[in-house]
This record gives structure tokens, C-alpha cells and sequence, in this order.
């Protein structure tokens, strides 16, 4: 599978100066990790769900949660299970490429139960999220991946904790919970693929919920969280993971408070007026701009519930030409000494040791995402992943 892989080969060359690179659920951990994109989450009691996954794969949907926690009743639980040993089963009978597969789990218990059940299609299965994650309650939920994987013994599964409980929002409790977590993923480090966050749960403590003008950074209380999780928990130092962005939970038109927040001129330029207005109309502008926000802040990827959500977290997480050129000046092998130079666009200042560990996250996301060409900017990328 590769990012953009659904826009035909033609448009590609068209759109990018480096392609996005091909890689398989037997891709190392670290280019998985960058390359989720956009994870679409899914009920597990969907119907024809082996359907649904062909379909957003056909649509470049690269990694998707089929859920057994929150999206469910409690009555739903054991139904869900069967229907998933049901379609794991319609998807391994079909074959052909999937996206990387996870299921959500609600106790330990499920994992090694679902990968005896799933049989011989558990090697459509590339892991587990493991919910409502903590110090206490990892070691089982991580045990449990480690012990289903040695009971398949057919291929490496995966664990992406949620970081989403009350003592990580409650300031006398914030710092022994981080550091409970990460004594835990560190014990496991070559088990877990990513943290998400659970912003939506972090809101509910207290109450809260964002409205579609608002990202998740102008809420104060959660920008905090978010923050000090990136802190303990994401560093540039090689101890750090990669930890995903929060889900956006809007997707349809809501009145406004607030005016748009896409500038005209990228899309005028690109005679794209009505995309703006569409994205607008369906809320997507205050996802556009916490995408940006995520990244600025030390996220990669994103959790989706929707699918108009996927095209527009995989535009936005392209690496540009200037982002790529300024990345490559700054790791050049005569540059191991450090340094300042101008750019080569001329606009700004790179400086070689400081800049380094953004330049180096900045060519793996070029690896898995592809390198935009020159002249080709968000609009046009967007324009041709939504008319697939």
C-alpha cells in the first residue's frame, strides 16, 4: 500500500517531486508509525464490514480501527465479536491489499480470545488499541498482545494505547500518571506502534465539548494535556513515540459563531472557489486547522471518524518542496559540524544542529507521504485525492 496509491500513476507524477514510498504491514515499526495517516475508526457491528473496509481502501484509507469499546452498547459486545471472526474471515477469503487493520478491544481478556477465533484470517489483523490506558492497566492489555501474537505465530501485532483517563487531566495527578505510562511503553517499546489521544474523554472530566469553530487547542485544559503528553512522551531524543492527533467530531453544516478559517487566495489561485465553500459548509475548515495545529505541536496522523476526514489529513501531512529542500540542506553529510545558512527559497534561516531532529522527522514523513512538486501546494493534492 502507499499514500496516495488510489490517484492514478499519472496524476502522481503530476503532483509529486518524490513519490510516496510502497510499505506492508511487514514495514519496520517506525515507518508504520509515521505512515498511519488518517486511522478511520469503524463500529465492529457493521454489517457488511468487509465491504466498507475494500471500499475506504479503494478511497486511500491506509489504517482503520474496527471498535469494540465506545462506538458499541454494552449489549452489543458479544455480537460484535462474532461479526468480526465473521468479516476477518470475507476479507482473508477475498485477499487483495487491505489497510492496516486494528481491532479496539475493551479488557485484556478479548485479544488472545479474538486471534484464536479469527483463526488463519488473524493474519489480516496488525493489532490492538488498547483503551483507557495506564501504568496499572497496560502491562495486562500489553501482555496479552504479546501472548496472542506468540499463540498465532504468524507475523508481529501491534499495540497503539489510548491515553484518554481522568488522572491524566487532573493536574495533582498528571506527572505520575505520564510517567507510569511511559515506564510501561518503554518496557514494550518494540510492541507499540503509537499512542493516541483521547481529547473527546479528556472534555467529558469536565464537561466540555468543542464546537466545530474551535480546535482542540482552544481548549486550554486539553491543549495542556496534549502538551505535557508530547513532552514525556514524544521527544526527539530517540526515546520518544509516535503520538497521534485527537479526533475531529464534525461533519455535517452547524450554525457558526465564528468566520472561516481558510484564506480565499489558495484556492482562487487554483480556481478551486467551490472546494473552499464546500469544505466550509461541511465544517472541514476547523479540521484543516487542527491538522496544522497537531503538527505544530509534535503529532503525526490523525483519528478520523469520518471519511471526508481521511483526503484531507493525508494533503496536509504531504511534505512540500521548501520543507523538503530546507530538510535536505540541513542533513547534508558536510553539514555534520553545524552551521547556519540561508535557505535555499531565501526566506528564512536554517541552522544545522538545532533544526536537525525536525529535518530528520521531516524525511521520514517525506518517505511515507511523498514530496510535493514545486508549483503544487494543499489545493491541488486535496483536489485530486477527492476526485478518485
Amino acid at each position: 500500500m502507499r499514500h496516495f496509491g488510489h490517484v492514478s500513476p499519472t496524476v502522481r507524477k503530476d503532483l509529486f517531486h518524490q513519490e510516496p514510498a510502497e510499505f506492508t504491514a511487514a514495514s519496520p515499526a517506525r515507518i508504520l508509525a509515521a505512515a498511519l495517516g488518517a486511522t478511520l475508526y469503524s463500529p465492529a457491528t457493521r454489517p457488511h464490514l468487509a465491504g466498507d473496509v475494500h471500499k475506504q481502501a479503494g478511497r486511500g484509507v491506509v489504517s482503520m480501527v474496527l471498535c469494540l469499546e465506545d462506538s458499541i452498547s454494552d449489549a452489543e459486545v458479544a455480537g460484535a465479536e462474532d461479526n468480526l471472526v465473521r468479516q476477518f474471515a470475507a476479507l482473508d477469503a477475498e485477499g487483495g491489499e487491505l489497510p492496516l487493520l486494528f481491532i479496539r478491544v475493551r479488557t485484556p481478556e478479548q485479544i488472545p480470545d479474538l486471534v484464536r477465533r479469527l483463526g488463519g484470517s488473524a493474519r489480516r489483523l496488525a493489532g490492538f488499541v488498547l483503551p483507557k490506558f495506564t501504568e496499572n492497566r497496560g502491562t495486562a492489555f500489553l501482555d496479552a498482545v504479546a501472548q496472542a501474537e506468540a499463540d498465532n505465530g504468524q507475523h508481529p501485532l501491534y499495540a497503539m494505547p489510548v491515553l484518554e483517563t481522568p488522572d491524566l487531566l487532573h493536574l495533582e495527578t498528571r506527572v505520575e500518571a505520564l510517567a507510569g505510562i511511559s515506564r510501561t511503553v518503554n518496557r514494550y517499546r518494540e510492541r507499540v506502534l503509537a499512542l493516541r489521544l483521547g481529547v473527546t474523554d479528556f472534555c467529558s472530566v469536565y464537561g466540555l465539548r468543542r464546537t466545530p469553530d474551535m480546535t482542540a487547542y482552544d481548549v486550554q485544559i486539553v491543549a495542556g494535556v496534549i502538551a505535557d503528553v508530547v513532552n514525556v512522551l514524544s521527544r526527539a531524543d530517540g526515546t520518544g513515540f509516535t503520538v497521534t492527533g485527537p479526533v475531529w467530531e464534525y461533519f455535517r453544516s452547524q450554525q457558526r459563531l465564528f468566520k472561516p478559517q481558510l484564506r480565499r487566495s489558495p484556492f482562487l489561485e487554483e480556481g478551486a472557489e467551490e472546494l473552499r465553500t464546500t469544505l466550509i459548509e461541511h465544517d472541514l475548515d476547523g479540521l484543516l486547522r487542527e491538522i496544522e495545529l497537531d503538527r505544530a505541536n509534535g503529532l503525526l496522523g490523525k483519528t478520523c471518524i469520518h471519511p471526508a476526514h481521511v483526503t484531507p489529513v493525508h494533503a496536509l501531512s504531504v511534505v512540500s518542496h521548501e520543507e523538503f529542500s530546507d530538510a535536505q540542506d540541513i542533513l547534508r553529510p558536510e553539514r555534520g559540524g553545524g552551521g547556519v545558512m540561508r535557505s535555499a527559497y531565501t526566506n528564512k534561516m536554517n541552522e544545522v544542529k538545532p533544526h536537525r531532529a525536525w529535518a530528520e522527522r521531516t524525511m521520514l514523513r517525506a518517505e511515507v507521504f511523498g514530496v510535493a512538486k514545486e508549483e503544487v501546494g494543499f489545493v491541488d493534492l486535496l483536489t485530486a485525492g477527492l476526485q478518485v
